[in-house]
């Protein structure tokens, strides 16, 4: 089967890490900006008021990644706003909306906000750090740091011998990519990282952490899942460190579940508030209540789809665009129901297609 690798989602777990890990993340992807900031004066994370300017762009994406507040050591500012975008497809309208959340963020606070892009496709050659408009004499120019994961393959092996945390997630991102067709070779690769782990004489805490990403991103079939975990529990016993426990196991998987779960969420939240704004839009011509049954019911139906490809995203990071076509076309609730169930218990896409064919 052919994938359409322009459909991976990496959003949540880099996130997490980034939510985490955020000092180690600027020093290694951003090194010039980090020796500007006070870490002593902390950060806060504005997630929420993200999601908010996000939602009023209206440019297609459900949200943003990440709006942090921080302070800078020569205290030109009380604070100043960094806002992280992590760009897994290649996307044309990606500078705009760039340039519209960071003018949108500026408007808000009224304090210098900095865009800055980790770039996580797999299209070497593209890499936008730009927005730029003009007419007649009316001019606009925009222009924000990117980091291109794909360039880090020629420096692997400084990213071995890196302490950083991102040094694991970006070989991890890369595995991942290069194993899309081979889960034997990802198998290999996803237990060499979590010896690596354990051999570079991180904390307990941040082996679980960083385990946690690497379990995330490089998913392996049913069948693969076992080997591995078997290996694991070998190299444990073999360094003495009994980290990943059965009660770890189960805080990873309800981590990456949880994460499924509010994909779905939301897709229903989106897929419903198109559909009552549908419906308030057919009820001014056809009346009230037809329309906004019909806007709701529509909008249910959009939610389910949503969520049913999210699932499969987060699960299997790469779905055809023949099988998005198949689930956008499916209007019976009845079945919309029974895809979504398949696509949290199917073993691997494979199986939900068939099972979809039938």
């Amino acid at each position: 089967m052919e994938f359409d690798k322009e459909t991976d989602d990496y959003d949540n777990p880099w996130k997490e890490m980034l939510s985490h890990y955020f000092k180690d993340f600027m020093y290694f992807f951003f090194p010039w900006a980090a020796k500007d900031i006070d870490w002593n004066c902390g950060y806060t994370f504005l997630d929420k008021e993200l999601q908010q300017v996000s939602r009023d762009a209206e440019l297609g994406k459900r949200y943003a990644d990440k709006l942090v507040r921080v302070f800078r050591k020569d205290q030109t500012e009380a604070w100043v706003l960094i806002h992280i975008e992590i760009q897994a497809q290649k996307e044309s309208d990606f500078p705009k909306r760039m340039y519209v959340y960071n003018y949108r963020i500026f408007d808000q606070y009224n304090r210098h906000t900095v865009s800055m892009a980790i770039l996580a496709d797999d299209h070497a050659h593209w890499k936008p750090d730009r927005y730029q408009e003009q007419l007649w004499r009316c001019k606009i120019g925009f222009q924000f740091p990117v980091v291109k994961l794909l360039d880090y393959r020629k420096t692997w092996e400084k990213l071995e011998k890196s302490k950083n945390p991102f040094a694991i997630a970006v070989m991890a991102h890369l595995k991942t990519m290069e194993t899309r067709q081979n889960d034997e070779a990802r198998k290999s690769w996803k237990v060499l990282l979590i010896r690596n782990l354990y051999e570079a004489g991180y904390q307990k805490k941040d082996i679980i952490l960083l385990f946690a990403f690497i379990d995330w991103i490089m998913r392996l079939p049913q069948d693969l899942e076992k080997n591995f975990w078997t290996e694991i529990s070998q190299i444990e016993e073999e360094k003495h460190m009994p980290y990943i426990t059965s009660v770890e196991r189960m805080g990873i998987q309800k981590g990456i579940e949880q994460g499924i779960l509010q994909g779905m969420q939301q897709g229903m939240q989106k897929g419903i508030q198109q559909g009552m704004q549908k419906g308030i839009q057919q009820g001014m011509q056809k009346g009230i209540q037809q329309g906004m049954q019909k806007g709701i019911q529509q909008g249910m139906q959009k939610g389910i789809q949503q969520g049913i490809l999210d699932i499969l995203t987060l699960r299997f990071m790469s779905i055809p665009k023949s099988v998005i076509k198949k689930i956008q076309a499916v209007s019976n609730p009845e079945v919309l129901n029974a895809l979504l169930k398949k696509a949290v218990q199917a073993e691997s896409l494979e199986g939900f297609v068939q099972g979809m064919d039938t």
